[in-house]
């Protein structure tokens, strides 16, 4: 069943499970980044008063930002990743709206333990809506490193290979190689954790560090939703799973 949830008498706030293509379609429309992730996700679309305004997305696939061992938790499947939150214009205050959705990936999956997400500095984010919400500030990643071409494309260092063939199940692929192209250094991406049982919530206290602020010459929404054409009256209306 979908949760709903009255805003102030104002808007109606639905949350529910969403297929692919909605949230393809919102991804790539509300998202600065316009790019679906390839990771298993668990996918929750946002409407208001009956019209769909975006979704957020959950990463639930293995991987080295959600190995749990650091946390003293499983290598697998305890720790999630927000991946996503692509919204057009909407009226229900962001941080309300990925509340919510935990709420509803937390009793689909009763073993996830703890949510992880990034903000990127690079687009002008501190984590703003996860500062609302309460979630625990650990710092930053490495630095990034990526790599441009000579047409200024971005490419980051595992799609690229000193030879210019990588291993792609099994066969070589051709790919750019690091010395063909522009090496820049970026600062680490802000992480922040979201403990989804008391214990954990103790258990990460200790790693909690002072919010970072908002440079003040950064402008624009700070997870990066920016309003657009509407969705189709398909995606809008077509029964969610």
């Amino acid at each position: 069943m979908p949760e709903v949830w009255p805003l102030m008498g104002k808007v109606d706030l639905k949350i529910d499970w969403a297929t692919y293509e909605a949230a393809k379609y919102a991804v790539e429309h509300w998202h600065y980044s316009h790019c679906m992730p390839r990771s298993k996700q668990a996918k929750l679309a946002v409407w208001e008063d009956g019209e769909f305004c975006g979704v957020v997305l959950f990463g639930l696939g293995a991987g080295n930002l959600t190995n749990g061992k650091r946390f003293g938790l499983a290598e697998c499947f305890e720790v999630a990743e927000l991946m996503r939150v692509a919204l057009k214009e909407h009226k229900s205050e962001t941080s309300r709206i990925v509340a919510i959705a935990l709420k509803l990936l937390k009793k689909q999956s009763p073993g996830l333990r703890l949510i992880i997400s990034l903000a990127d500095p690079r687009e002008g984010h501190v984590g703003g809506i996860y500062q609302a919400g309460n979630w625990v500030y650990i710092g930053t990643t490495d630095d990034q490193i990526r790599f441009f071409d000579k047409d200024g494309k971005e490419h980051h260092p595992r799609h690229l290979h000193p030879s210019g063939f990588k291993n792609h199940w099994g066969r070589p692929v051709k790919c750019l190689k690091p010395a063909d192209c522009r090496k820049e250094t970026f600062p680490g991406k802000h992480k922040y954790l979201m403990p989804l049982d008391d214990e954990m919530r103790r258990r990460i206290g200790p790693l909690r560090k002072p919010y970072p602020k908002r440079d003040k010459q950064a402008i624009g929404p700070d997870q990066g939703h920016s309003g657009g054409a509407a969705p189709t009256v398909t995606l809008q209306n077509q029964e969610v799973i």
